[in-house]
């Protein structure tokens, strides 16, 4: 696989998927990896797609590695890698219905019967989508390319509670022409208003406010993702934010205790504080010595893990806790539980750690079970 493949677009499709037609959507996924569009092919060849279709960008990667091949989906041809100008010349016959379907020496992989990639940076293993576009499709497309962009190994509200709002959203957000950017910068300010809130023991509307950030901390990244608009500017200032802001909620959640008429000696806030900074620090250490010595999210590792990372004391299983606590009328004893399921969960992610270094000092090699 070179970085500067040369993608060569056939026919012409003007049905748009998120804002895209299937060629600027090509052109995006094209300058993502490094190769170029042209209706030329190199000497060397040239991978061909089917602007008939639309697909996850693992498919361009996956094809680019595997010379001499053509990928079919409902037996047509969407993707194929030739390494000669003859067989580019038959296959783009093909690909526009002037000649039958032989491929001679290329070897024919079929969607419905290609196995599952990896996808690290996703935390799964599945098959990405594939699909015809057309303007009856664009609904089940779009559906089909955002839970592709979805993480497999979450938290339990994101996985299980935000999608289909966040779906919703992500629409419209594409259809508005607003940028996950600009997400992201809306995303900060309900952050930012919900920390005032909080310390103004104003729990019910810092909620609200923060339920709203939460739900687009999950719709900036899909839409990225979905329109083919990622950036390193735009990870850095989504996770920035992510990894700073809450500590921040618990210590306003804390003084705004003082205004609802629960407040908490000097004594035990600061205990319970310092339990909630370093817990949360030291787990983000230790999951960052396992990606260093394993290659691999800690949460990848073994069932087990991936079904932790559900609950464990990150932000959002966090604030089902405060948010139980507040129907309770007891938003004090939210946050001692939130600092007790801080420390609990810093032992678990330390054992996993230890675990982890025991295994392979007996030989034996870590590999997600998702591979």
């Amino acid at each position: 696989m070179k970085d500067n493949d040369v993608i060569v677009p056939v026919g012409r499709n003007d049905t748009r998927l998120w804002g895209l037609t299937a060629r600027e959507r090509l052109e995006r996924i094209a300058d993502r990896q490094g190769c170029v569009l042209d209706h030329s092919p190199a000497p060397g060849g040239a991978v061909l797609v089917s602007l008939d279709y639309v697909f996850d960008p693992a498919w361009l990667t996956t094809i680019r590695s595997l010379p001499d091949t053509v990928l079919t989906f409902d037996g047509r041809p969407v993707l194929a890698r030739c390494t000669s100008p003859q067989d580019v010349t038959r296959v783009q016959a093909i690909m526009e219905g002037r000649q039958p379907e032989e491929y001679g020496q290329l070897r024919a992989m079929a969607f419905e019967d290609a196995d599952a990639l990896t996808n690290d940076e996703l935390r799964k293993r599945d098959r990405p989508f594939m699909g015809r576009l057309t303007p009856g499709n664009v609904r089940r497309l779009e559906r089909a390319s955002y839970y592709s962009a979805y993480k497999g190994v979450t938290d339990v509200l994101t996985k299980y509670l935000w999608p289909e709002w966040a779906l919703v959203l992500t629409r419209l957000a594409s259809r508005l022409g607003i940028t996950p950017n600009m997400v992201t910068a809306i995303g900060a300010v309900l952050c930012v208003v919900a920390t005032i809130l909080f310390a103004k023991g104003l729990f019910w509307t810092g909620l609200l406010a923060g339920l709203v950030f939460m739900v687009l901390d999950t719709v900036d990244g899909k839409l990225a993702r979905c329109t083919i608009t990622s950036s390193k500017f735009g990870e850095l200032f989504d996770h920035g934010i992510d990894l700073v802001h809450p500590p921040f909620w618990y210590w306003a959640w804390g003084v705004g205790l003082v205004s609802y008429g629960l407040p908490l000696s000097n004594t035990v806030f600061a205990t319970i504080m310092g339990a909630i900074l370093i817990g949360y620090v030291v787990q983000r250490l230790i999951e960052g010595a396992f990606i260093a010595r394993f290659g691999m999210h800690i949460h990848v590792w073994r069932p087990f893990d991936s079904t932790f990372r559900l609950i464990t004391a990150r932000r959002n299983p966090n604030m089902v806790i405060l948010f139980a606590s507040l129907l309770l009328q007891r938003p004090d004893w939210g946050l001692v539980l939130v600092a007790i399921w801080t420390v609990l969960s810093l032992v678990v992610h330390l054992l996993q750690l230890l675990q982890a270094f025991a295994h392979s000092a007996r030989g034996q090699q870590v590999t997600s079970w998702l591979t």
